[in-house]
């Protein structure tokens, strides 16, 4: 009968060099074995003499790197990632976010990443696209969903229908984001892109984001809160949230101020950040590809290069006070499609990473942080088998990772694209 890859699958996988989402160092010649959509065991160079796979099938990616399925840890799957804007594109219903939903989570899981947390959707929307994954009847990666994010009255992102105030108020929205399914909690401490907010103050009271924390911590739940300036960095470590989005230092819209003190309390409380430093990168890139952009178009070109800049730098520092960083890319919001993690993993990079320690921050790293370390994130034995394979190294330019040439999903191939196909079992036919 015809062969279709599913999870039941068995596969010996070959390439030449394996980047294994621990951060350790790569390990030539891999040979991986896959069953039951889990990996069984890596080896390096030939198989241990004895080791019988009668019924495996054969993907060899010679010339080829193997990592982990990638992990984008900060994405909103309702928006459309193509420069509108938001509060014209919120007006859209229910059905349109949900099947925006689902190109975006395709378009991500073609491009290599198997993990996407959402932080910010409305309504059930993502948690229906989950669902739908979930029953078959949809592709997408593993979602990890927050739903709307928490936001005061009038705050940002508040057209996804999350305004609440107060603390009792506060903690009936945590317990009614857990009642949803809710995996992690999003917070909107700061202002943000949406129009009439303050980029340069917090937004909930210090007790208000006590008060969400202390709620989601007796649900066992995770709070991650969007912070875009010092005060509001403060307030949310004082809270003990225990995640950072953004984590920038701005005081207006233009100009950052970096706060040395308040990014050492971040390193001595643990909490890692979010890095979506992609998001500046896409404006530039987009203004550069008009043929004759105008004086406001220039004008923002230059401002979101010189934060971005600003925040390369501040993201040294950062690392070098121990603040652990995880990929995230803001996808959906202004310019940043679902495929552009390849290009924060390089810009990490550029912020002084080296191309494991970014590798490790999509992977092995993100999975930890995220909650997910014991089903998948790196290419150890007895976890999903979640797999990518790119031509040459892409360790030299981690952006090589736009051109994924095999993507394997907890055992399923969802793409293999170049190179010769699986060999056939013998009884694999149409006859």
């Amino acid at each position: 009968m015809a062969y279709t890859p599913d999870e039941q699958t068995s596969w010996v996988v070959r390439a030449d060099r394996l980047v294994d989402g621990t951060g350790g160092p790569v390990i030539e010649d891999p040979v991986v074995l896959v069953e039951g959509g889990r990996i069984t065991a890596v080896h390096q160079g030939a198989l241990p003499e004895g080791l019988d796979v009668p019924h495996a099938r054969q993907l060899d990616l010679a010339g080829h790197t193997l990592l982990p399925g990638l992990t984008d840890a900060h994405v909103h799957l309702n928006l459309p990632a193509d420069g509108s804007e938001f509060e014209t594109w919120s007006r859209e219903s229910d059905g349109v976010f949900v099947a925006a939903a689902a190109h975006g989570a395709r378009t991500a899981l073609d491009a290599g990443i198997t993990t996407l947390r959402d932080v910010g959707s409305r309504g059930s929307t993502v948690f229906d696209l989950r669902r739908a994954a979930d029953l078959g009847r949809g592709v997408a990666p593993r979602l990890l969903v927050s739903g709307h994010p928490l936001t005061i009255t009038g705050g940002h992102g508040h057209p996804l229908g999350g305004e609440v105030d107060g603390e009792q108020d506060l903690r009936r929205a945590v317990r009614e984001l857990n009642k949803a399914g809710a995996d992690w909690i999003k917070v909107i401490g700061s202002g943000g892109g949406t129009r009439g907010t303050l980029v340069h103050r917090p937004a909930f009271t210090r007790a208000e984001l006590t008060a969400i924390a202390e709620e989601a911590h007796r649900l066992e739940l995770k709070v991650t809160t969007h912070t875009v300036c010092a005060e509001s960095l403060e307030d949310a470590i004082a809270a003990g949230v225990d995640g950072i989005e953004h984590g920038l230092f701005l005081v207006d819209f233009e100009h950052q101020e970096y706060s040395p003190q308040v990014a050492e309390q971040l390193a001595a409380a643990g909490i890692p950040v979010t890095s979506t430093l992609v998001v500046g990168y896409d404006v530039v890139r987009s203004v550069d590809a008009l043929d004759e952009p105008d004086q406001e178009q220039r004008i923002q070109r230059d401002r979101w290069e010189r934060m971005l800049g600003d925040t390369l730098e501040q993201f040294a520092k950062m690392r070098a006070l121990g603040i652990a960083f995880i990929s995230g890319t803001d996808a959906g919001w202004r310019f940043t499609d679902f495929d552009s993690l390849p290009d924060e993993l390089w810009l990490m990079t550029e912020g002084g990473m080296s191309g494991v320690e970014a590798i490790h921050a999509s992977t092995g790293l993100a999975a930890e942080v995220l909650g997910f370390a014991d089903r998948a994130g790196s290419v150890v034995p007895g976890l999903a088998a979640d797999l990518v394979a790119v031509a040459g190294d892409p360790l030299a330019d981690l952006r090589r990772l736009r051109e994924p040439t095999m993507v394997m999903q907890a055992g399923r191939l969802h793409r293999h694209d170049g190179g010769a196909a699986p060999a056939r079992l013998p009884e694999d036919s149409d006859g």
